[in-house]
């Protein structure tokens, strides 16, 4: 009887972590994190090169502020990282922007016209509403 709780934890937990929210949000982070990964191979390996090359054979990399021995503050690799999050916050916006379109729903036809029946039987209801005087 001793494991009794030390199951029911397990059973909690399983029932927790196989949860289609929770594993929608794994699925997410990975994806996330690959992409994050694409992203910044762009970044590093493609814009800043040419970016670099704009702004006089600038390598970003070795912009620092040294500030004695061998503390330094490296703000190039804080410029790539803003540069990074800029254009996976740019992606995303389009790729949500793309998605919203795709889902959107195509304009619903009017719907048919009422019938002489029905016109008749709401009129009915409605007189039916109204306080007697």
């Amino acid at each position: 009887m001793k494991n009794r709780p030390m199951k029911s934890f397990f059973e909690e937990f399983k029932k927790f972590a196989l949860r289609g929210n929770v594993m929608d949000l794994a699925i997410g982070v990975v994806i996330g994190t690959a992409f994050s990964n694409i992203t910044n191979s762009l970044v590093t390996n493609i814009i800043t090169p040419p970016l670099g090359l704009l702004l006089g054979r600038i390598d970003f990399q070795n912009l620092v502020i040294n500030l004695g021995g061998t503390v330094s503050i490296k703000y190039g690799v804080f410029l790539q990282a803003v540069i990074d999050f800029l254009i996976i916050a740019l992606v995303l916006f389009m790729v949500i922007r793309f998605i919203n379109r795709l889902m959107k729903q195509e304009p619903q036809e009017a719907p048919p016209a009422k019938s002489a029946e029905l016109m008749v039987l709401e009129q009915i209801r409605d007189s039916l509403k109204k306080p007697v005087i």
